[in-house]
Parts: structure tokens; sequence; C-alpha cells
């Protein structure tokens, strides 16, 4: 290992280590408040400390391989999210509140949620405004780092390393869709790992697509406000099409649909990559905390979602799954067009 190497690897494991204990220490003052649905073993929690474990380690050898640079080990925009902290510990308290009173819709009126799927019409995470507001789109990305103790962007960035091995057996430049891009955060990692194509991103939250265009500007993606559902794209228009954290929040009609909507605009040479909760099939020692997600966080669907392999969805909407890889909390399913 060279020095750099061995340098960086010092550096990005303080980093994450000071990322866990100062995160760890808020979860544990929330948990006084909300208390669990189910108390985690010893062995439950070693098994998910191991999960973590591997998921650094993971981040550092593809960095090694050359699977994606350096430099997004250390791209957490730090500054910008202490900055959001007062705002985030507002938003914390407006949705313990939420939550103890049960308010799964709670809308301001001026939001039409007449433009949105029911199922979309809710406070995803107890979070103000659902997807719907600048407010939440501003607070999404640190919010999705405080709650995965800092993890975030590392488990998105799992999603790469099976892109840059396509991109390597098939030279020239490719058509990249990510459905869901939310907020932009796996673009800007993926293109910056790989500039020399073509990106675009889709997603149903006008807010969050404002909030992405922000974060690419410059970088020539194209964005899109729709519904994965029925994508507004031509067949076969993209090489590679990927989504991150989406179909655990939709109801198994939609999982099928948007699944179908990702066979029909992939080229059939082409790859398609998920990463999503970790599912009961391949996780079962992270059950208890798989299963205190759905029961805490206004996630409806989750519980459907945790029980129906993305696998077995993918393989009937068209697809030969060629891997499953753990990510923490997370996994990642690498699949092609049959």
């Amino acid at each position: 290992m060279t020095e750099l190497a061995q340098l960086s690897r010092t550096a990005y494991q303080a980093q994450q280590i000071a990322l866990r204990l100062s995160m760890a220490a808020a979860h544990a003052g929330l948990r006084l408040v909300m208390g669990r649905k189910r108390i985690p073993s010893a062995a439950d929690l070693l098994a998910l400390r191991r999960r973590l474990e591997e998921l650094h380690a993971r981040d550092l050898e593809h960095v090694e391989r050359g699977d994606y640079p350096r430099e997004l080990l250390f791209q957490l925009p730090l500054r910008e999210y202490a900055s959001h902290v007062p705002k985030l510990s507002a938003e914390v308290l407006r949705m313990l509140q939420r939550a103890k009173r049960g308010k799964v819709r709670d809308f301001p009126p001026q939001i039409d949620l007449s433009r949105y799927p029911e199922y979309f019409r809710r406070n995803f995470h107890w979070q103000s405004d659902g997807y719907l507001s600048r407010r939440s789109a501003e607070l999404y990305d640190f919010g999705v780092e405080f709650l995965f103790l800092g993890t975030g962007d590392v488990m998105r960035r799992q999603v790469i390393p099976p892109i840059s091995q396509f991109l390597r057996e098939s030279p020239g430049e490719k058509r990249i869709l990510d459905v869901a891009c939310g907020t932009g955060r796996m673009l800007h990692q993926l293109s910056r790992a790989h500039p020399d194509h073509r990106y675009s991103g889709v997603d149903l939250s006008p807010f969050y697509v404002d909030r992405a265009r922000e974060l690419l500007s410059g970088l020539g993606v194209s964005l899109l406000v729709d519904n994965a559902e029925t994508l507004p794209l031509k067949e076969a228009s993209f090489d590679v099409a990927l989504s991150v954290f989406l179909f655990h929040e939709l109801p198994r009609r939609a999982r099928k649909n948007v699944l179908r909507e990702m066979r029909r605009v992939v080229d059939p040479s082409g790859l398609v990559v998920i990463e999503d909760a970790a599912q009961l099939n391949d996780s079962p020692e992270l059950r208890v905390f798989l299963e205190n997600f759905s029961l805490e966080m206004n996630e409806p669907f989750f519980s459907g979602y945790l029980a129906e392999p993305l696998e077995t969805d993918l393989e009937e909407a068209g697809f030969r799954v060629e891997s499953v890889e753990p990510a923490f909390l997370s996994k990642v399913v690498v699949a092609r067009p049959v």
C-alpha cells in the first residue's frame, strides 16, 4: 500500500468514527424520548456493527481497485450540513410531535396533492411536507446521514462498482439514468467517478429535482419531474438504469410497474443496478432493525417490501440477477435484461 493510500485510509477511518460517535450520541438522546418498538439484543448490535465495518472496508477496497476516485471518500459537505443543524433540530422536534399524534398525512393546504399518486401523499419518516417542499429537499441529505450514522453517501456509492465494471467492458459514451434521483447525490458521485457519459435523472418531487439542479449545475445532467411508473422516455434509450432507496416506499403494484418501465427503457445489452434496504431473505440478522424501521418511521409499504425479495421482482420484470451484495443496512442488486 502506498503512503498516500495509507494516509487516506487513516483519514477516512477517523472521519467515519467522528461522524458515527457524534450522530450516535444524538440518536441515544432521541431514544430516551421515542423508545423502541423492539430492543436489539447484544447479538443484534454485534451483527449491525459487523455490517458497518464491512461497508467501510469495502468502500476503501473499491477506491484501491479503481472503481471510484479517492476524493469521493471525503466529499460530504460537512460545512453545509453543520449550518443545517439548527434547522434539523427544529425539524426533529416537529417529526417527534407528528409521530406522537400519528399524523401520517400532515401537509400545508397550499400543496396540491392531487398531482401525486396516493402512496406519495404522506410524511415519510414523519418529515414535514413529505417530499413536497423546498424545506424538505434542503434537509433531506443531512437527515439521511443523521439517520444512518454518516453512511448515507457511503451506501449510495456501492452502486458505482458494478457500473464501473460495465463501463470497462463496454467502452464508449453511455447513457445512464437514475430513477427517483431525489436531490441528485447519487448522480453527483457517479458523474465525478465517470464524467465522460450522458446522465439523466427523474423524480416525482419538483422540489427535489430543483435541489438536484443546483447540486448538478454545470455537469450537463438532464433532469425530469415525472412518475417512474410511466417514464416519458423511449424504449431502449439508456445503457444503464439505477435506482437508490426507492422501492421500499412503493406499494407492490407500483414496484412492479417501475421495474417494467426500467426494463423498457434499458437497452437489451444494458445494466440495471438497484440499491435499497436489506431484506429478510438475505439479512435475517438485521430483522430487529428492519422491523423497527417499518414500525417507527411512517413507512407503510416497508413490511411488504421486507418479505418480497427484489430479486424475484426483477426476474418477473424480465431481468437476470447477476449479484446481490450487502451494504450495511442496504443491499445492491445487479441485473441484466433477458
